[in-house]
């Protein structure tokens, strides 16, 4: 059965809604001010609030205000009672929340017709916020797997570490390493365009593709060829209209050469120490459109020397397009010069540049996926 709850100073009135309802079927709690409405809302847990708007104390605007702005109640039906009929305090009322409204005096038949509309709107709102907890339920868990796939972080014979949090509607981030042979190791970062759990599966099948080298013929070794192979692989005509950006390299331990390739990914940035308190930065990508977006597009192979106590890092646009506090957005250029910026900059462990990321977003959680991945060459 459904809980209505009624708030007037009025006792007349009170009695009044109080009968017409109760005649109705429903269960109707009244009180006389605002104050103890809300504690009553609080408690019970009404469907539908029927609310004078001028009450001494605390008036029906500021009921609906507060009722509204508690995440349990927003889906209860608020309905003003007023006598106040001009466009201009209905603007007011609907400001503040309000669902509905009752003029005084009030007529037995529309009352019910009210009613009855508002706890339908109730009843599909409560419904929608059930499958929206499920929903992000199933994408946590869906996070959760994608998590579980990814490689352990490596401490010989060098370090890597990485961060992945997933934003609250799961991406399409994915990253792995791997050994080709003992001195040469794969790695790559990719992002599949939008959300959900459409982006994610792409991402874990490029990872299980290359994980087990199941492109036949292919030269892993090659990251042009590696991203050819996968553009011809997932045109978004054929995979669930997705696309997806990659950073992807290989790395020659006894060479200390990197070579990588990259289709439409953000730069990966190298650190060389020029000192001990300042590094030398290197912008790391090569010309190429997103996988799937185009067939036969060509990607091409970018060197690079790695000197000693250098730091790699690998990250998706999350790590840099960050909405701040006053509502621009953070940008790539913020993120590299605060790279830059870190005192003792090989000796800089993940986690302080993951804090300082949530330190610049405004908002509990990412809008999209935060990937980031450290690799240093000690």
């Amino acid at each position: 059965m459904f809980q209505i709850l009624v708030i007037d100073d009025d006792p007349a009135v009170r009695i009044l809604l109080k009968r017409m309802l109760e005649r109705q079927g429903y269960e109707v709690v009244a009180v006389s001010n605002g104050e103890e409405g809300i504690k009553q809302a609080c408690t019970g847990d009404p469907a539908l609030i029927i609310c004078d708007w001028i009450m001494p104390g605390m008036s029906g605007l500021e009921v609906c205000q507060r009722i509204k702005a508690d995440p349990k109640l927003s889906t209860t039906f608020f309905i003003l009672l007023t006598s106040l009929d001009s466009v201009a305090d209905r603007v007011k009322g609907l400001d503040a929340g309000a669902d509905d409204f009752i003029t005084k005096p009030i007529e037995h038949n529309e009352l019910q017709a009210r009613v009855r509309a508002g706890l339908r709107l109730h009843h599909l709102s409560r419904d929608l916020q059930n499958q929206k907890l499920i929903l992000e339920a199933e994408l946590a868990e869906a996070a959760e797997y994608v998590r579980s796939l990814l490689p352990p972080p490596m401490t010989k014979p060098f370090s890597i570490d990485f961060c992945f949090i997933p934003s609250r509607q799961l991406g399409g981030d994915c990253l792995d390493y791997y050994w080709l042979d003992p001195d040469y190791l794969a790695i790559y970062l990719l992002d599949t365009a939008g959300h959900g759990l459409r982006a994610a599966l792409p991402s874990i099948s490029v990872l299980n593709l290359l994980r087990s080298r199941a492109l036949k013929s292919l030269n892993y070794y090659q990251p042009s060829e590696v991203l050819k192979a996968l553009n011809d692989t997932f045109q978004m005509n054929y995979q669930n209209d997705k696309y997806f950006t990659i950073w992807y390299g290989v790395y020659n331990r006894v060479q200390r050469q990197l070579i990588y390739s990259s289709a439409g990914h953000p730069p990966a940035i190298l650190l060389s120490p020029k000192s001990t308190n300042s590094a030398e930065v290197k912008l790391l990508r090569t010309p190429g459109m997103p996988v799937g977006m185009f067939p036969q597009v060509k990607y091409v192979d970018g060197f690079c020397s790695i000197e000693e106590n250098s730091t790699l890092y690998i990250f998706s646009d999350g790590v840099y397009e960050i909405t701040k506090s006053d509502g621009t957005l953070w940008g790539l250029d913020a993120f590299i010069k605060m790279l830059v910026g870190l005192k003792h900059p090989q000796n800089c462990q993940l986690n302080q540049i993951v804090n300082q990321l949530m330190a610049v977003n405004s908002q509990e959680v990412f809008d999209d996926d935060l990937s980031i991945l450290q690799m240093k060459f000690d």
